[in-house]
């Protein structure tokens, strides 16, 4: 997967979905603490999902079987959480911001997890549209690529 840099100055971090039909590969910067962020929204709280993104990192996501994602819209309706119909766990979060794609991956489908830090709790109800994808924009990981397997 391209990323941002070469490999030598990146992690690269695997995980996927319970049964495996979403997985992906994030290359994050090296050297750069994996912040995990636990979401205060009830979607999140009762997925469990814990979030993190970067805006330096890159995401190749694969999908073995695209009829088994569901995807779930709520509130401002700007993000799509990417929900494994077969397992139940929710990989990803992406949002459309002026015909890009932005996202966030929850560190709960890690491989391995030891090099998070605890999460720290944010709560964005409330935030303005405008300053929410603004906010995505500036934070999320936007080298994303999703491809069916």
């Amino acid at each position: 997967m391209a990323g941002p840099g070469s490999r030598e100055d990146t992690m690269q971090i695997r995980g996927a979905c319970h049964c495996g039909n979403v997985a992906f590969e994030l290359e994050w910067p090296d050297h750069v603490p994996v912040a995990t962020r636990e979401c205060g929204c009830t979607f999140c709280q009762k997925h469990g999902a814990e979030w993190t993104a970067n805006p330096h990192a890159s995401l190749h996501v694969r999908v073995a079987n695209t009829s088994l994602v569901s995807m779930h819209r709520f509130g401002t309706n700007t993000a799509d959480f990417h929900v494994c119909a077969r397992c139940g766990v929710v990989t990803l979060c992406t949002s459309d911001i002026e015909g890009h794609q932005y996202a966030v991956v929850n560190t709960r489908a890690f491989e391995h997890r030891s090099m998070l830090s605890p999460p720290a709790p944010v709560d964005f109800e409330g935030e303005e549209e405008d300053a929410r994808l603004r906010r995505r924009a500036r934070n999320w990981i936007g080298h994303v690529v999703i491809e069916a397997v």
